[in-house]
């Protein structure tokens, strides 16, 4: 590394503990990292790269950073991460795979060897080693100590036999998970998820157990049953689950939305510029980013649906009220409404409550801050947030597709 860009980290507070065995393209911008440890073996690019005081680079293996922003206290211990965000406390093992548009928040870890890609993992969150936990959001726990946990190999799969990755599964939601006072969701090593689907919070799946359907209901424990094999007809391209999909990929989309809300009404709210400015603005990027990625996901399944149609009706004849011709016919309108995410704004008379326990606060007080919120403020807030997911079921469904969802709550 070059001796002049060396000293301006060295100037930074950085410790760079062997200069001649790490990378740092010329894009980076030196003077957004600062006050870390950079051991052997990393390498560090692109322009939107951040890392705040206290970080780690590299203990156990080397990193690779693309335009990613490490919030204070990050423990980056080995892999490789593209286009993601770790808030403050974050514990990354080594071997990690982390793809576009992750955001893993406060003191959430990931054991060793772990992809994700359009993960978002509340505060507390923990996963365990050799896992695939891509196009998923997952909430739930109170504290370090009280917290939803993926145990060891385990799987989302997020890939269908028809080609698409229209599959994703929020394991807990928004409106209630963003007040770190919900019951954990314990899901078992060696088991999986095939998405889209929904877990609710207080839910245990025991080890071994593949979901392939919702678990609404609270404080169970899911146990797994001898496998019974079957052989169902399969035609490439006939989707018989379409409502199901589009459903639940609508319910997701309005569940980051809802996110982005808290995010502008609460945390950047309390940063008032600077670094943590910075570090919250390229989370709202993540949340963007997923929301763009969902419809993009869905229209492909869309895109396809005509071809589906013709099956249907060679197989079943008069199709003239079908969901998919439905949803055929009011897509771009959809699109529309949902692509229009950033004027969703749900019932802003409902936050009052929050603006007035905001005052004064500081970023680095968001975690005592919530905890601390009276029960009258949370239920307040967790109204609004739910209104905004009632105002995209509004414009999609009652607007253009003129049915209830029945995939929804």
């Amino acid at each position: 590394m070059e001796e002049a860009r060396l000293s301006i980290l060295k100037r930074n507070g950085v410790k760079v503990l062997s200069p001649e065995n790490i990378f740092i393209s010329e894009e980076v911008d030196l003077s957004r990292i600062r006050g870390c440890i950079i051991y052997p073996g990393c390498k560090i690019f692109g322009k939107d790269t951040l890392i705040l005081e206290g970080s780690e680079l590299g203990r156990e293996g080397g990193v690779t950073l693309e335009d990613c922003q490490l919030g204070r206290n990050v423990k980056f211990k080995g892999g490789y991460a593209k286009r993601s965000t770790f808030l403050e406390g974050v514990e990354i093992g080594s071997g990690a795979h982390i793809r576009e548009g992750c955001l893993l928040e406060e003191g959430s870890r990931v054991a060793h060897t772990v992809g994700l890609k359009q993960t978002i993992l509340f505060p507390f969150v923990t996963l365990g080693s050799l896992i695939n936990f891509c196009d998923c959001l997952m909430a739930g726990g109170t504290d370090p100590k009280n917290h939803s946990e993926v145990g060891s190999s385990y799987i989302h799969f997020n890939f269908t036999p028809q080609g698409d990755k229209a599959t994703p599964s929020l394991i807990g939601d928004v409106p209630r998970g963003v007040m770190l006072d919900q019951s954990p969701i314990f899901l078992g090593g060696q088991g999986g998820i095939v998405g889209p689907l929904r877990i609710e919070f207080g839910v245990v799946v025991a080890a071994g157990v593949i979901l392939r359907k919702d678990v609404l209901k609270s404080n169970v424990v899911v146990m797994g049953e001898k496998t019974v094999l079957r052989q169902v007809p399969f035609i490439k391209g006939y989707y018989q689950g379409i409502r199901r999909v589009f459903e639940l990929n609508i319910l997701y989309v309005a569940n980051l939305i809802a996110l982005r809300n808290w995010y502008v009404k609460t945390r950047l709210s309390m940063c008032q510029g600077g670094d943590m400015g910075m570090l919250i603005t390229h989370a709202l990027e993540k949340i963007d980013m997923g929301i763009e990625e969902r419809i993009r996901r869905l229209e492909e399944v869309v895109d396809r649906l005509p071809y589906s149609l013709k099956i249907d009706a060679e197989l079943r004849g008069d199709i003239t009220k079908s969901y998919a011709r439905t949803v055929l016919a009011e897509w771009d309108n959809v699109k529309r409404e949902l692509l229009d995410y950033k004027r969703i704004l749900g019932d802003p008379g409902l936050l009052d409550p929050l603006k007035n326990e905001l005052l004064g606060c500081k970023f680095d007080q968001y975690i005592p801050f919530v905890k601390g919120l009276k029960d009258k403020t949370k239920a307040s807030g967790v109204a609004y947030l739910r209104s905004v997911v009632e105002e995209v079921k509004t414009r999609v469904f009652h607007k253009h597709i003129k049915m209830d969802p029945v995939n929804w709550s």
